[in-house]
């Protein structure tokens, strides 16, 4: 039997359930902890002219005040990813720049006290006028939130791929639309939380943070400590309670928290409030796009042009402008276009800083893509799936690469499309369900995408020209770490860098491991909390992009098969044998037919308890680490191509709405959702991944927006006013079903699939609505007021 492929719940649940999990608030790793809360600014942009602490600091149980003054003598600013004269720390040092933004830290005895200091706290602030508009903002009609940074425009580039110019020209109809997607948040059950210790002897940080990664912020971190990167040391919790990318933004608190244990010598702990998190976190990057596309009368897609406006905050905040560029070599989504045209535009407002949200570049991009496709089938008087059909990569084009240089490796992407459209009974429903009755329209969407995984490092550097890039050392590359273990008596214990907040990996790597040694999984151990101290990571760890089944897994297999070729290699040397003439089954490795074997216990045993039997060169203990490094991963070219992503997968998902037109409610009936992910390595983990990618997907779609006033002031700054889906939002029938077209360079086959119905589900909805109302949909959330507004009803509420 092999385990790789199987349902197996996850071993993760036993601990969580029962209430035994380990997350950030539960540890007290050093003695003498102290509390931190953080005053923050209430006004979006405004200069300090001074700080009354005083009050505060009288307070009996508070240990210290750090302001942004004190922060700055020992700090450099974070480093940024475009070339831009922006200071960055993590308080505000004479002006702020957005609502929530960090103006103190007050250390002490409980949180309790340091929030009653703060409130004691006096600050003279001086309102500047707000930039909130990015398009008014490129063409200089907005104040400069930075003084040395023209227009709020923190990067723009442009690129040509093929003709674009005369392909439109040349074009039989040409569609031109402007298009919105919101920003939006990931909303994880567990905000931030940060310990941070400072040892004054040796001058070394220690932070625990719930901090999933990417590891190269951890370079980020040391530049702005202004220690080389031992000297910080970064530890995760066993748990994490989720993320959906969020918390890769909370490293400015961590160096916040670290600077401030200097400070004041002793460790604190910061646990961010809900408000807090609302406020002042992450969020995506909304985004304008002006999307201009050119088609033949018989439906094909001969060119795009795309200029796209993303409001990244106050400031532009590693690894941003990442929204912009992670997808950058899927740009032309699923089709067979040559000739593309891309403007792109990171804008700073005074909003809060964005980051990673759960598919991040992905539902930005495929939103008004996928929108434009049923767009061009109405005004050709073709149907949405005839003019994807004409469209899609055909099989025999695969590896196919894309006209901005991406690498699609494997897929049959007809097959998918079939597959949905027959699940959904798309044609039936089509001749059954035009118009309807008194208040109610139905319609019928979709949406075909695909969905990146494993990214490429060096994509987000072209956000630089090739001048830049060339004076800068190259960048590339998705690698991942594993170590597997068999200590003296036969334990296996295996160590990842994936820093997993809920998506079961430790249940997989069981699997992994126990096809590889065949042992049942449950004798494995798995230890998913990362240190940078002792733990094997690359620059590139951690759980984001989808990359655990590419790169993380494939990580674990290349180690484990390194322990089970050394065993071989022992038991074939005392055996007088050929490897070749062995086998391993349930743990033991037999030689040909013979019934006598050798357990993995005393195997390894020979290697810890006699060292002097070990043949010559081979090495005591059996502890194997892998560094597997996903294939394809080139620095960009100096014509700006990019494979960004290692693999590729793909989805089509079908969506049936009715809408009510006096009210603006939607409703989802039906929901089909057909994968291509290559392999995979746990079906039940992967359609939870489906399931929860879904539901992240349809906030988006209809509920979820950080909506500002024109101050600067966050409208929806809680759970009351910020909607999320809860079960009775979800469709009342949700069918998943795969294909599997296993990706090459990847020894298990697998791709990632955790993030493609974020991607495509705000495109489907949209197209079914667009259906229903027989008008075209610009625009998301589909709130009820979008819809009464849509519909000329007008009332809706938000």
């Amino acid at each position: 039997m092999s385990w790789v492929g199987q349902s197996v719940p996850r071993f993760e649940d036993g601990r969580l359930m029962s209430g035994q999990g380990q997350y950030i608030a539960d540890l007290a790793p050093v003695p003498g902890i102290r509390q931190a809360a953080i005053l923050r600014s209430p006004y979006a942009h405004a200069r300090i002219s001074g700080i009354d602490m005083s009050q505060a600091l009288a307070l009996p149980g508070v240990f210290g005040i750090v302001t942004g003054a004190d922060l700055s003598t020992i700090l450099a600013p974070f480093p940024v990813g475009v070339p831009i004269p922006m200071k960055y720390f993590p308080l505000a040092i004479d002006r702020v720049r957005y609502v929530g933004e960090p103006v103190a830290v007050i250390v002490a005895e409980s949180r309790y006290l340091a929030e009653d200091a703060a409130d004691l706290i006096r600050v003279n602030y001086q309102p500047l006028p707000v930039a909130m508009d990015v398009e008014a903002s490129v063409q200089g009609g907005s104040t400069w939130i930075h003084d040395d940074v023209a227009d709020n425009l923190a990067n723009h580039r442009t690129f040509r791929y093929g003709d674009p110019e005369e392909a439109l020209k040349s074009s039989d109809l040409i569609v031109e639309e402007r298009f919105f997607y919101p920003r939006n948040t990931g909303i994880p059950i567990e905000t931030y939380g940060v310990i941070a210790h400072y040892d004054q002897s040796l001058g070394d940080y220690t932070v625990w943070a719930n901090f999933h990664g990417p590891f190269t912020l951890h370079s980020v971190m040391a530049h702005a400590l202004k220690v080389t990167t031992q000297k910080l040391r970064i530890k995760t919790p066993t748990d994490i309670g989720g993320s959906f990318g969020v918390k890769s933004a909370v490293y400015p608190y961590m160096v916040l928290m670290a600077a401030t244990s200097r400070l004041l010598g002793i460790p604190v702990k910061w646990v961010e409030d809900r408000l807090e998190h609302m406020k002042a976190s992450s969020s995506a990057s909304s985004r304008i796009s002006y999307l201009t596309a050119g088609f033949s009368s018989d439906g094909r897609l001969r060119a795009l042009k795309l200029r796209q406006y993303d409001d990244v905050g106050a400031y532009i905040r590693a690894p941003e402008p990442a929204t912009l560029y992670r997808v950058h070599g899927n740009l032309t989504g699923a089709y067979d276009v040559a000739n593309v045209s891309l403007e792109n535009f990171a804008v700073l407002t005074n909003r809060v800083p964005t980051g990673l949200v759960r598919g991040y570049g992905g539902p930005q991009l495929y939103f008004p893509l996928e929108r434009m496709m049923d767009i061009a089938a109405r005004k050709l008087g073709l149907d949405p799936a005839d003019i994807r059909r004409k469209n899609l990569i055909r099989p025999d084009q695969f590896p196919y690469r894309t006209a901005s240089g991406g690498l699609y490796d494997s897929g049959n992407y007809q097959q998918v499309l079939e597959t949905a459209l027959n699940e959904a009974k798309y044609e039936q429903f089509r001749s059954q369900a035009a118009g309807g009755k008194g208040p109610m329209r139905y319609g019928i969407g979709m949406a075909a995408v695909v969905e990146p995984s494993g990214s490429n490092m060096g994509y987000v550097t072209v956000a630089y020209t090739p001048e830049e890039r060339a004076r800068q050392l190259p960048k590339s590359g998705a690698v991942s770490a594993a170590t597997v273990a068999v200590d003296a008596l036969g334990g296996i214990t295996v160590q990842i860098d994936s820093a997993p907040e809920g998506q079961g990996h430790e249940t997989v790597v069981r699997q992994i491991v126990a096809d590889v040694l065949t042992v049942p999984p449950e004798t494995i151990r798995v230890i998913a909390e990362m240190d940078t101290a002792t733990t094997a990571w690359t620059i590139s760890s951690g759980s984001y992009s989808s990359r655990f089944a590419a790169a993380g897994a494939s990580a674990v297999h290349t180690a484990a098969v390194q322990v089970r070729d050394k065993l071989l290699a022992l038991a074939a040397n005392h055996l007088h044998t050929d490897v070749k003439t062995l086998r391993f089954e349930q743990g033991r490795v037999f030689h040909g037919d013979e019934a006598s074997s050798w357990t993995v216990k005393r195997l390894a045993g020979l290697t810890h308890w006699h060292p002097a039997g070990l043949p010559t060169g081979t090495t005591p203990g059996v502890y194997e680490t892998s560094y597997f490094s996903l294939p394809n991963m080139e620095p960009p070219t100096a014509t700006d191509l990019v494979n960004s992503s290692a693999t590729y997968g793909f989805l089509v998902d079908v969506a049936k709405v009715a809408v009510n037109v006096e009210t603006g409610e939607i409703e989802i009936l039906d929901y089909v959702t057909v994968h291509d992910a290559g392999n995979l390595l746990n079906p039940l983990l992967a359609d939870g991944q489906i399931q929860g990618g879904l539901a992240f997907g349809i906030g988006s779609a209809l509920y979820e927006t950080l909506h500002y006033d024109e101050d600067g002031q966050l409208l929806t700054g809680s759970l009351m006013d910020y909607l999320v889906p809860t079960v009775s939002e979800m469709p009342h029938s949700l069918t998943i079903r795969h294909h599997h077209t296993p990706a090459p360079g990847v020894p298990l086959g697998a791709k990632g699939l955790g993030e493609g119905n974020v991607m495509s589900a705000g495109a489907a909805i949209a197209n079914a609505v667009s259906d229903a109302l027989g008008t075209e949909v610009l625009a998301l959330p589909l709130s009820l007021r979008a819809v009464s507004d849509i519909t000329g009803k007008g009332g809706g509420q938000r």
